[in-house]
């Protein structure tokens, strides 16, 4: 059995802060349930390819297992199961009633057409459907996945268990009981852990500066109300690049160009913004190392590494991306003062609308936009205000409070589970 200091060192560090029963440390060391399907598809050119599918339940000790499904080249089991225990400790550190779950398609989402994509989604509910259910383990959207996919997914389900059940997907369209706000959601989480954290981590310059790596649905969102709220976005970039305006970027403008189907580097290219004065052109991992108030990675994990956390010049790391941070880098970071907010807090207002859209399917409710911001800044600050708290009292980073936290609610849970009194 792997010890979990071998499963996640950062997690352990915050376990020798708190007097854990064994049995909790225990219930973490492995899944309650790791699955591996093969999933055959016809392409679209009539040959049956076979793909690798998984669902991961870590922990289910607090609730159903709740994550998201990851379309990607590089999904495997051992990375979906670390993500179904970082989903662990994020839905304990938000008080939400759920274990942690991931599951994912190990396949390329660009080299395949959108009819493909729907059959390997419906073939991978087919292959998971024993584990799936609203009060057993509920998916949702995740990397290279959306309300479309989960409206396939949900539709799939339906006609395998020949049940009205919408409350066993969360993120889908409207239409089909999908929340307000579920869209934007991780970005809205992280902006209110930044208003809650802001003057606590002196982003207080005049205005401050930011770079956002990773131009998707998050970065792209939380860029835009970053822009709105005043601060001055110097630099976004994507998988293929980045661009750099010192004076600032026009994230609308940015954002529409990108979302017509255009490269980044396109903006400073074509149009009227050719003549804007002080752009410049980014290498996709120049950006890490720019000198701004705020750093968010927002793409995919391991994007600082001990090989370039010694070049980065941000005062404050928001992590929106799921583990952008490395072990190692967090040392290097600690040590030279750089303050990490870590994924388990800033990237949780997916998970935590998730759960809106949850109670709202169980209850035949449909909240307002407004209702679902509420309840969700709510939620958010009090959770960052709480790490924060915690941090000062352990004199320790972030994450290890947060990892403290969430560890605390999961023992509490596992001693009353277990209790024989």
């Amino acid at each position: 059995m792997p010890d979990l200091s071998e499963l996640d060192p950062r997690l352990a560090e915050a376990a020798a802060h708190l007097p854990l029963a064994e049995a909790t440390l225990d219930r973490l060391r492995r899944p309650r349930s790791s699955l591996q399907v093969s999933l055959p598809v016809r392409g679209d050119d009539g040959q049956v390819r076979s793909y690798p599918g998984y669902r991961v339940r870590w922990d289910v000790t607090r609730g159903p297992g709740k994550g998201g499904v990851r379309f990607h080249p590089s999904v495997d089991r051992a990375g979906v199961e670390r993500l179904a225990l970082g989903m662990t400790v994020k839905t304990a550190l938000l008080d939400l009633p759920y274990g942690g779950a991931k599951g994912g398609v190990r396949i390329d989402p660009k080299a395949v057409s959108t009819a493909e994509i729907e059959r390997v989604a419906r073939a991978w509910v087919s292959g998971t459907a024993d584990v799936l259910g609203p009060e057993r383990d509920i998916p949702a959207p995740d990397l290279y996945t959306n309300e479309r996919v989960m409206a396939w997914m949900v539709d799939q389900w339906t006609a395998t268990v020949r049940r009205h059940q919408p409350a066993a997907f969360t993120g889908k369209p409207l239409a089909l009981g999908g929340s307000h706000g579920r869209a934007t959601a991780t970005a809205d989480g992280a902006k209110h852990v930044i208003d809650a954290l802001g003057t606590k981590l002196d982003l207080s310059g005049t205005p401050p500066t930011v770079a956002v790596q990773g131009f998707g649905n998050a970065g792209a969102e939380l860029a835009e109300q970053l822009f709105h709220a005043g601060w001055r976005v110097v630099a976004v970039s994507d998988s293929q690049g980045g661009i750099l305006a010192r004076e600032g970027l026009d994230i609308p403008r940015v954002r529409r160009h990108k979302d017509a189907g255009r490269s980044l580097d396109g903006v400073i290219c074509t149009g009227s913004v050719c003549d804007d004065p002080g752009h410049d052109l980014l290498e996709p991992g120049e950006l890490l190392t720019l000198d701004v108030d705020l750093l968010v990675p927002a793409a995919l994990g391991g994007a600082i590494t001990a090989d370039n956390a010694g070049d980065v010049s941000a005062r404050v790391i928001v992590e929106v991306a799921n583990g952008p941070v490395t072990a190692d880098a967090d040392a290097i970071l600690a040590a030279r003062g750089v303050t990490v907010v870590p994924d388990v807090l800033a990237s949780s207002g997916g998970v935590t609308v998730s759960y809106f859209e949850w109670v709202q399917n169980r209850q035949g409710l449909r909240w307002s936009p407004e209702e679902v911001d509420r309840r969700l800044g709510e939620r958010l600050r009090a959770a960052a205000e709480e790490t924060w708290s915690r941090a000062e009292d352990l004199g320790a980073p972030l994450r290890t409070a947060a990892s403290a936290l969430a560890l605390e609610r999961l023992d509490v849970a596992a001693r009353a589970r277990d209790s024989l009194e």
